[in-house]
């Protein structure tokens, strides 16, 4: 029933609604569930002052603005009235300005949007109680049916019942400050300063109209408002802020320096503060919204980074989901479980896309080199949300015009554009990641590798890899897994190669080779991935007798002997792969086996020179890496695939990712395949779209080595993006590969594309078109002449 509250509201009394904290969420929340209810007695307390805000403007998207036009016209029309819209972006870096259009943004003050709040809420009838802390959240659910907790980042409320909400609070490396400017930027403005204690930036957007009576004028940046109010944040990381003095300056002193700073962006304008102090960035998740009659909204319950506009964004979409919940069930307790059904999905999706966007901020140093318009594209797609399709229906002559200074000829996408590599041009940047098959017999691999590699030849990828090949028969994975220490083998693997280089000559096909170490023994991935055999299994062996779960056997921990053995083992495969025709080879470091085993703290206890340090783990896979490369021909390029993180405590991070990949680099490796993980079972992986890919960016840019990114990369759109961004060079894409072995020749369809890069083999060429489906209306046929 509509307004119904699970709690039964007290004898002869209406429900009663609490709401602590008087920002716009809390009063959104307030003014709604009034509005949907009349009945209600709705309550907020605000311990500062009506007048008193923190920040100066706010920024809502149009799919906010829809659903508050849907949920109250008459906030709705007020924020109409004060919003100042504009579309472009302008980014400011080393001198030069680049600017993408048709973004489409709606600001006003924060300051306006609580005055339109409490007017809203006063007409209802809420009761705003200013200056007053609210009681405890355990007396305010004893004596109120509901209780919003709306109380910002650092919440009382959700400190009091943390064993409850389960909240994690991560601080992040940047510093920032909110200030204003008394003018109107004529965009959403980036701005870069590269100074001598290190780099900052500027985030700055319009939040009021200049006065009617007032006309533009040009100064030192271009053409700008005379009047009107900008907001003006200023980031830096915790190292570059201590360096410049920031922590011994009072706020206006830290005004004045940071106006200085960014003068030539301010027009030489000074810069104001609203009891403006340095913070650093909290990222909130909490296990549970709600306890009870106590639900948490807005950043009591998640916070999302400012650089992508979306604090009050959440706390607004709460209020509304919130309201409609608790209209639509017919408890409370149904009511708040759906609200967070509804809404923890979205704000898990902007939290990633914010964290995306916070990171690509704090690591802002590695991408200066990078010419003007690339960088600005590389920061519009930084949270993935902004892609390089999007962008091109967005503002075509700009996207068009970074393809131009990346290399693209006209019209072709940047994901068909050549790579090279050593003496080997790879005709696009799409690759077949290595994908086990476990399907071949004694090693062998059979007509089923055969259809299963061609097929994903003549899809069109310029780079199809093989699953990981071991190099001895106690080196394999699973019984099913391919292996190259035998003529037999090698022959089988033979016959797959000249397939492939007869029916798709321009695409190469690369073998990937590895070791199993201590995962090795068990079942096939579909009777139970990481199971060992129920019998007939094999001795395993690793760098340190630590088995990988609680079922799997304990290997056996390598002798000096037994290291030559398998150091050989992997030259004499090598050996073979050349003679057989592969293009490339990989070296499998990654995923906890063998090689990777040694790589890892949590899996490498040894106590001689292969233990210890980074620098000794290191020892044995490079001793791998060099006896492979002195055998494998030198116009061939040979890669290497490590994870750059373990996603462990006490397991290697980015920054031994980004060491690995260096020594790789110091012996002669080509290219790193940047994957991640899966060399502990107990993991905690940060799974999202991309989600590898940060660090692949990472290697790429401070090492100078070319990479390949991987880890769910599903689209061309992202393919694209990646690419024109600068992130990697490469894109390896597995299970969408599976779902469509020609996914490279449907992307070149889907886009349009024709040319080089691509070619569709004759026998497929009608199929290069895509086909109609249900009834397209024709033109009727001529049923007579007339006369």
């Amino acid at each position: 029933m509509a307004g119904a509250i699970a709690v039964a509201p007290r004898t002869g009394a209406s429900v009663r609604v609490a709401v602590i904290g008087g920002g716009p969420g809390g009063l959104y929340a307030a003014a709604l569930l009034k509005r949907l209810d009349p009945g209600r007695e709705v309550t907020v307390w605000e311990r500062n002052a009506p007048d008193d805000t923190f920040g100066f403007g706010v920024v809502l998207s149009d799919e906010t603005l829809g659903g508050i036009e849907h949920a109250d016209p008459v906030v709705y029309a007020a924020l109409q009235d004060e919003f100042v819209r504009w579309d472009d972006i302008d980014i400011v870096h080393r001198g030069v300005r680049s600017t993408s259009g048709g973004h489409g943004f709606a600001a006003l003050g924060r300051r306006r949007l609580l005055e339109i709040l409490h007017e809203r809420c006063r007409s209802l009838g809420v009761e705003l109680r200013f200056r007053t802390e609210a009681p405890p959240a355990a007396e305010l659910m004893t004596a109120y049916d509901l209780v919003v907790a709306a109380d910002g980042v650092h919440s009382p409320t959700r400190a009091a019942y943390a064993e409850v909400f389960g909240p994690s609070v991560e601080e992040h490396r940047c510093r920032y400050i909110w200030l204003a400017a008394d003018f109107a930027f004529d965009s959403f403005r980036f701005e870069i300063a590269e100074t001598e204690h290190g780099v900052m930036q500027l985030h700055g957007y319009p939040y009021s109209r200049p006065s009617p009576d007032h006309h533009p004028s040009t100064g030192p940046s271009g053409p700008q408002n005379q009047f009107g109010a900008s907001t003006v944040i200023v980031e830096m990381r915790e190292e570059v802020w201590r360096a410049a003095g920031f922590a011994d300056l009072d706020e206006q002193e830290s005004v004045e320096l940071c106006g200085k700073i960014f003068t030539d962006a301010l027009g030489g304008r000074q810069l104001r503060s609203n009891k403006s102090t340095w913070t650093t960035f909290r990222t909130v998740v909490n296990d549970r919204w709600s306890h009870g009659n106590l639900v948490l909204l807005g950043d009591a319950a998640h916070t999302a980074h400012f650089s992508i506009g979306s604090g009050t964004k959440l706390a607004v979409e709460d209020a509304l989901a919130l309201a409609a919940c608790l209209e639509e069930r017919p408890t409370l307790d149904e009511a708040l479980v759906a609200y967070e059904e509804e809404r923890r999905p979205v704000v898990a999706s902007t939290q990633r896309a914010a964290r995306a966007s916070l990171e690509w901020f704090e690591n802002l140093g590695l991408y200066l080199h990078q010419p003007a318009r690339q960088f600005a594209f590389n920061l519009l797609t930084r949270s993935r949300r902004v892609t390089h399709d999007n962008l091109r229906l967005r503002d075509p002559h700009f996207t068009a015009a970074v393809e131009r200074e990346f290399g693209c000829p006209p019209g072709t996408p940047p994901m068909f554009t050549p790579f090279r590599l050593r003496g080997l041009t790879l005709r696009n940047r799409v690759v077949v990641s290595p994908m086990d098959m476990y399907s071949a017999v004694d090693g062998v691999p059979g007509d089923f590798h055969l259809v299963h590699l061609g097929a994903r030849a003549l899809g069109g990828a310029g780079l199809v890899m093989t699953e990981m090949v071991c190099v001895s028969a106690e080196g394999r994975i699973t019984p099913g897994c391919a292996g190259l220490y035998s003529h037999r083998q090698a022959d089988s693997w033979r016959r797959i190669i000249r397939f492939v280089h007869a029916q798709s000559p321009g695409t190469a096909i690369g073998v990937q080779l590895g070791h199993s170490g201590r995962k090795g023994s068990t079942k096939l991935m579909w009777e139970g991935m990481d199971e060992p055999l129920e019998e007939g299994n094999w001795p395993l062996v690793a760098a340190s007798p630590i088995p990988y779960g609680p079922r799997s056997q304990t290997p056996r921990q390598l002798c000096r002997a037994q290291l030559t053995d398998i150091r050989e083992q992997f030259a004499a495969a090598a050996w073979r792969a050349a003679r057989c025709g592969f293009d490339l080879l990989e070296l499998h470091c990654a995923h906890g086996y063998l090689l990777s085993g040694f790589l890892s703290p949590l899996t490498n206890r040894r106590t001689d020179v292969y233990g210890g340090s980074l620098e000794r783990r290191l020892r044995f896979p490079l001793e791998v890496f060099d006896a492979v490369r002195a055998v494998w021909p030198e116009e061939r390029p040979m890669t290497v695939r490590i994870s750059a993180t373990d996603w462990a405590e006490g397991g290697n991070t980015g920054d031994e990712g980004v060491a690995i990949a260096r020594a790789f680099a110091a012996h002669g490796a080509d290219a790193v395949d940047v994957s991640t993980g899966q060399v502990v079972a107990d993991e905690q992986p940060e799974y999202g779209r991309s989600y590898q890919t940060p660090f692949a960016d990472r290697i790429r840019h401070e090492t100078g080595l070319p990479v390949i990114a991987v880890g769910a990369i599903s689209s061309w759109d992202d393919v694209n993006s990646l690419i024109l961004a600068g992130r990697t060079d490469l894109c390896a894409l597995a299970r969408p590969h599976l779902y469509d072995p020609h996914w490279t020749l449907h992307a070149a369809a889907e886009q349009g594309y024709e040319g080089p890069g691509v070619a569709w083999p004759g026998p497929y060429r009608a199929g290069s078109r895509r086909p109609q489906t249900g009834r397209v209306d024709a033109p009727k046929p001529r049923l007579s002449l007339g006369t």
